[in-house]
């Protein structure tokens, strides 16, 4: 019989300890189980629903530009400026001329602004569990995203159970996300109710990460927020077409303080908007030859989304720190091996 031993994660914050102190940590080794058994979740839901897994592309010509205020790495590639991915979110679409339904396991890099070293929730190189679907809307990935997270936290609940009570996490805190739906609340919405809560978010910007942390201490679940402004995200967000100024993306946000879980939503994929959205956002279209040359012979409408698979551990095993959910952790202009 397996005995549960309690893990303190009051010292959490703050800068990693060494290697050695870290990956002999009780915490990081449960933590790490935790996160084996989300992917395990993960993968047994997707390939269950007809999902196809590829491997993802580490460097590329052109990576996703939308990586709010962080900048990209590049490498010499036989005398070419290539860049890490940041999201493998082109090629995603890409993907999909091959099959209807893609996932991606997709390490990530992003020079991540200094001021976010201290968020508990900001690593330079992370993992995301990356999603796409041809010919589907946003509301049938929202659908997708909420049942998908529903499955990996009734799988972890059950697997990692004697180490999330060694962390201390009690599992009545899912009860409401597994038996209520997810409220979708619009960009709208959300400034309001942070500026009821005497938060001054603009209107016309991405929900910062102070009002994440915010608006999602105020509920008991995991909740969308959905339609932000245009011009407040990345040029393969697509715009409503009978609402123009509005995208029909999302970010899905976790209770209790933890914020935002994932980004997503339908795409841009017509040739000719593409390279209107490029110049809107300051982009330079010639930067994407191989990628417009994929859109100017198709590619497929689609929606889909990036979830944060360090985030989501977390989340999950209540951690104070997202540092704690990496083996080897990089925080924002901290030098780690």
């Amino acid at each position: 019989m397996t005995q549960t031993t309690f893990i303190s994660t009051a010292t959490a914050g703050g800068t990693p300890p060494g290697t050695r102190a870290h990956l002999t940590s009780p915490v990081t080794q449960a933590a790490l189980r935790v996160q084996n058994n989300i992917t395990a979740a993960a993968r047994e839901y997707l390939v269950g629903h007809g999902f196809m897994e590829m491997m993802p592309p580490m460097i590329g010509p052109v990576t996703d530009p939308g990586c709010r205020g962080a900048k990209q790495v590049d490498v010499d590639y036989y005398g070419h400026k290539y860049k890490l991915m940041t999201s493998v979110i082109l090629y995603k679409q890409a993907s999909l001329l091959a099959f209807d339904k893609v996932f991606y396991i997709a390490p990530n890099v992003r020079l991540e602004p200094l001021e976010t070293a201290d968020t508990g929730r900001h690593l330079v190189e992370f993992t995301q569990i990356d999603v796409e679907v041809a010919e589907v809307r946003r509301a049938d990935v929202l659908d997708l995203l909420q049942d998908l997270l529903r499955h990996v936290v009734s799988y972890t609940l059950r697997e990692s159970k004697a180490d999330l009570a060694a962390l201390d996490r009690d599992p009545d805190s899912f009860t409401a996300m597994l038996t209520k739906d997810f409220e979708r609340l619009t960009h709208t919405g959300a400034v309001k109710r942070l500026r009821g809560l005497r938060h001054g978010q603009s209107a016309d910007a991405e929900i910062d990460w102070q009002g994440e942390k915010l608006i999602s201490e105020q509920t008991d679940r995991p909740f969308f927020i959905v339609d932000y402004p245009k011009g407040s995200r990345g040029f393969t967000d697509g715009e409503d077409a009978t609402r123009p100024g509005t995208l029909n993306n999302f970010d899905l946000i976790a209770p209790h303080g933890f914020g935002e879980l994932a980004s997503g939503g339908e795409r841009t994929y017509q040739y000719r908007t593409l390279i209107e959205r490029m110049r809107e956002t300051g982009e330079n279209p010639a930067k994407y030859a191989w990628y417009l040359e994929l859109a100017k012979e198709g590619l497929r409408p689609s929606a889909g989304f990036g979830l944060g698979l360090e985030r989501l551990t977390r989340y999950i095993a209540g951690l104070d720190a997202i540092w704690q959910a990496s083996a080897y952790p990089k925080l924002p202009g901290v030098a780690a091996p």
